[in-house]
């Protein structure tokens, strides 16, 4: 009697393994980088000796405040309840997010921060901007000055 191998059925399936071991790699570098992508507009905030912290201003309401960055070139930036900071935005669309957080939480503080090498027009352009806009009191962000000996 003759040897017959045996018909083998073909089957095409895919293994998996090496590829959820791609994934778990791809997701670590992922969680690993995620700190350090910089949302935002690069503010250089002035320095001065008498400036006080948002919390020393914030004391009567828990509501973190909404903050207004102006960068060195003009472009503005906004950030609501510590939001990332949504930027590349026109003065219209800064005024309307404003007034939208301020119809639902009318005491949060608007802050403006403003980069050191940004013309003094754009500030007060901004600071104009939300005074016609209702917004009553708006604070400007600094950098506390280095004391000397520290």
């Amino acid at each position: 009697m003759a040897y017959q191998p045996k018909k083998r059925k073909m089957t095409a399936e895919i293994n998996v393994v090496p590829y959820i071991d791609v994934m778990l790699v791809l997701l670590i570098i992922f969680m690993v980088t995620a700190p350090f992508v910089s949302q935002g507009v690069d503010v250089d905030l002035p320095k001065t000796q008498t400036s006080e912290t948002i919390a020393q201003l914030n004391q009567d309401n828990d509501t973190p405040p909404i903050i207004v960055e102006v960068d060195k070139d003009g472009n503005l930036g906004v950030s609501i309840n510590n939001d990332d900071m949504a930027h590349g935005l026109s003065l219209d669309e800064l005024i309307a997010r404003v007034k939208a957080e301020l119809a639902s939480n009318p005491k949060t503080l608007v802050m403006v921060g403003g980069d050191g090498r940004t013309p003094y027009s754009n500030i007060v352009e901004t600071l104009d901007a939300l005074s016609h806009a209702g917004v009553g009191s708006v604070g400007l962000m600094t950098d506390p000055l280095d004391k000397p000996g520290n």
